[in-house]
């Protein structure tokens, strides 16, 4: 290494510091990038594998280019690290604008998910990640150099870079975004930048006409982080998990029907004035299957999810009282109550996630509903044979397990392997949907209904929020059209459930 350092050491605690803060505010940007893109792909294991790769791809570029900018003069190249952080500040306060400008054409070009999503990231995140990514060997070279123990320099470098990492990740997951929202802590993240800019100016001896250049640096990425803060907000409210929307579907005040939309998918409707009715096909047979298969309504009942809280509404409106729900996320029970009408008196509510809720209690149930299957951000440890088993032990004698699931009927591979799950564990296990034709390429709704017996009727008509025929298909045909896809028994150590649900050509 060429011996090129200034007259006086640089201090390497100013260094340490700003080496973690870097790498801190990085990270935090690589959480909140998966928080981002969520209202216009979901959050699934496709979203977070292609944030990660973009993410590192930019790590990787940027690593490469300041090891390259290293090698000059330590001035010279602190003040070009400086002016890349200028450029991080810029591009991360630009990204909010960039996905509100581009996300539906983007989405709307690539058909397949991976693609889109893979795209979108790449779009929005893969240059703040390169300019992050340049300062580490610039600073961990300017730290070396003219220090007799200069190993100990890299060490320490290399320490408070992963100790910076894992500060930002908690920061962003705790504090950040549940706190201040995803916007704002992107501009946060800008100010950092602009400071981290400051600080190698100085270290690096900026010159006058320079400082009057980095002004306008500034200033540029301060105009763009406003003009984010500006935009209309895209959540009505920002949980540690959704970004939740309502939107008024009813054009008569007086009888209001409300949609609710977690990230980027309708997650239930709920009308004020017919708490009886349901309005989506999902909603109307996990209401009516369960009734119909207790025939009374002193049945005791647990929900996997609660969203709308439609169907807990729905029975608390006909009497039945012994209604426990599990919701993972407050917010979506405050919206619950707020915007769809839900009387949290006329349920137990429990705040965390179902399955780890289910197997702390000892109690029966003579109904469980699983309600928290949507699209490819399909939760992958509530379909497996493991969790299956836990709820067979929590069912009480004649109970009856009823969970949605949606796949594409050309396809079926995903409603293959969870029904061939679900009979690992239940003696019956039927599929119901719309007595209808499917669509070529549709992706379809459907209902498994998992017990010790099939039921006593094969069809059933309810409102959805028309009148609506339901039907079970043949055990017999479903046996055989669903074993043609050889499917495997899912379980905690291997669950492909979001590759069985979408990557494939056939979806495109």
């Amino acid at each position: 290494m060429k011996n090129n350092a200034t007259s006086t050491l640089l201090p390497l605690w100013l260094l340490i510091f700003l080496q973690a803060g870097i790498s801190a505010s990085s990270l935090v940007v690589e959480i909140v990038a998966g928080r981002m893109i969520a209202p216009y792909v979901g959050m699934s294991l496709y979203t977070w594998t292609s944030i990660i790769a973009v993410v590192l791809a930019g790590f990787s570029v940027g690593h490469w280019w300041g090891g390259r900018i290293a090698a000059r003069e330590t001035e010279r190249a602190l003040r070009m690290a400086g002016w890349i952080m200028l450029a991080a500040a810029c591009t991360t306060a630009g990204a909010t604008l960039l996905l509100r400008a581009f996300a539906g054409p983007v989405v709307e070009t690539f058909a397949h998910p991976m693609a889109a999503i893979t795209a979108l990231s790449a779009l929005a995140f893969f240059l703040p990640s390169l300019f992050a990514g340049v300062p580490a060997p610039i600073l961990t070279v300017a730290a070396m150099r003219g220090r007799e123990e200069a190993e100990q320099a890299l060490g320490a470098m290399f320490a408070s870079g992963a100790v910076g990492a894992i500060a930002g990740t908690l920061l962003a997951g705790f504090l950040f975004v549940p706190w201040i929202g995803s916007v704002m802590t992107l501009v946060v993240i800008t100010a950092v930048y602009v400071i981290a800019a400051l600080i190698c100016f100085r270290l690096g001896r900026l010159l006058p006409r320079g400082q009057i250049a980095s002004v306008a640096g500034i200033a540029i990425a301060f105009a763009i982080g406003y003009g984010a803060l500006t935009l209309p907000a895209v959540c009505d409210r920002e949980s540690s998990y959704y970004c939740i929307r309502t939107v008024a579907l009813s054009e008569n005040p007086d009888d209001p029907v409300n949609l609710m939309v977690v990230d980027h998918l309708a997650h239930g409707i709920s009308g004020r004035d017919a708490p009886q009715v349901m309005f989506t096909e999902h909603a109307a047979m996990l209401d009516a299957l369960p009734r119909m298969r207790m025939g009374r309504t002193d049945f005791s009942s647990y929900h996997i999810g609660g969203g709308t809280y439609s169907v807990p509404r729905a029975w608390a409106d006909r009497g039945i009282s012994d209604i426990t729900i599990a919701e993972v996320d407050p917010e979506v029970t405050a919206i619950a109550v707020e915007d769809f009408w839900f009387d949290p008196t006329t349920a137990t509510i429990l705040h965390g996630d179902a399955r780890v809720a289910l197997k702390a209690t000892n109690q029966q149930f003579d109904v469980i509903v699983g309600d928290a299957f949507t699209d490819i951000a399909a939760p992958e440890h509530l379909v497996t044979q493991e969790f299956f088993e836990l709820v067979q032990s929590r069912l009480a004698p004649g109970g009856v397990f009823a969970m949605n699931m949606i796949d594409n009927v050309d396809r079926l591979n995903a409603l293959a392997a969870v029904h061939t799950t679900l009979r690992s564990v239940f003696p019956s296990v039927e599929i119901w949907m719309e007595a209808t034709p499917p669509d070529p390429g549709e992706r379809r709704v459907f209902i498994l209904l998992a017990s010790a017996q099939d039921s006593a009727f094969a069809t059933l008509e309810t409102l959805a929020p028309d009148l609506t025929r339901f039907q079970v298909l043949d055990n017999a045909f479903a046996a055989n059209m669903l074993g043609q896809r050889n499917p495997h028994i899912l379980t905690d150590d291997h669950v492909p459930l979001a590759f069985l649900m979408g990557f494939d050509p056939a979806v495109d």
